[in-house]
């Protein structure tokens, strides 16, 4: 089963959670919630994937995230 790879990071700037991929071209995508995002991912990447002629009936999605804080005390 192929395993496609989406990175989540966090923009602070702009407050939202941000979702690329190397291996679905096209695939950009952000919400202000990482939960809600990742669904966001699970139901638009078929169709993106369609678009760019993969013709995949079943494959993995694997969520690598990201977040960096800065701390001050």
């Amino acid at each position: 089963m192929p395993e496609y790879h989406i990175h989540l990071t966090w923009d602070a700037d702009a407050a939202v959670w941000t979702a690329t991929s190397d291996d679905i071209p096209g695939l950009v995508m952000e919400s202000g919630s990482l939960d809600a995002l990742i669904e966001r991912v699970r139901f638009g990447a078929p169709e993106i994937m369609a678009l760019n002629g993969i013709e995949e009936t079943s494959f993995s999605l694997l969520f690598h995230s990201e977040r960096l804080e800065q701390v001050c005390l």
